[in-house]
């Protein structure tokens, strides 16, 4: 005498609770991916609607208590800005359309220090607004450009031209003295300390 529960699959003991397939034959005439998947659709359980509604809910709420915890942790936190100005080179150093890099403060990520022509000279943040990739200037265009996406950016005021970033470079406000270039403050959207 066998066991139920050893019998064979197509054993109508254990396959009772299924229904029949949708063309009408029995398990074993069934193609293979039937076989080795046999889901009984009519059986399965759905979600309802208020389930649906419930999960979608808790998760909105979950992502916006998290973009509130972001706002509020970095609306706390002011970014420290330098007080004191600082020598970055000197006037000869760099020729006409060349550029170089510095920190300002020290320790802080690399800035650029460009200098337009024969008296004039910008400064810029050295990663790009959009996803922080380093930008390259080139003089020769009046650009600035930000490779991984393509992004470009004004020489002289640092402005969003062409691609993803939409915010200028932030700006290091400069002082020329007795031959030296200082770097005096940073300019983020408009606030200079």
């Amino acid at each position: 005498m066998t066991d139920s529960k050893s019998a064979a699959p197509d054993a109508p003991s254990l396959r009772e609770d299924l229904t029949v397939a949708p063309d009408g034959r029995p398990l074993s005439a069934q193609p293979e991916w039937r076989r080795e998947f046999p889901i009984d659709w009519p059986a399965d359980e759905y979600v309802s609607r208020r389930a649906l509604m419930k999960f979608m809910t808790l998760t909105s709420c979950a992502f916006v208590a998290g973009h509130a915890w972001l706002a509020a942790s970095s609306a706390g936190k002011r970014p420290e800005m330098p007080s004191e100005r600082l020598a970055i080179a000197r006037v000869d150093e760099l020729a006409p359309g060349a550029a170089r890099t510095f920190q300002y403060p020290p320790g802080s990520p690399p800035r650029l220090l460009i200098r337009l022509d024969a008296t004039r000279f910008v400064a810029y943040d050295q990663a790009c607004t959009h996803l922080s990739c380093p930008v390259v200037p080139q003089p020769r265009l009046g650009k600035i450009h930000c490779p991984c996406h393509n992004g470009w950016f004004d020489l002289e005021t640092g402005a969003p031209l062409a691609g993803p970033p939409r915010r200028p470079l932030p700006r290091v406000t400069l002082e020329v003295r007795d031959g030296v270039v200082y770097a005096t403050g940073i300019t983020t959207g408009g606030a200079t300390s």
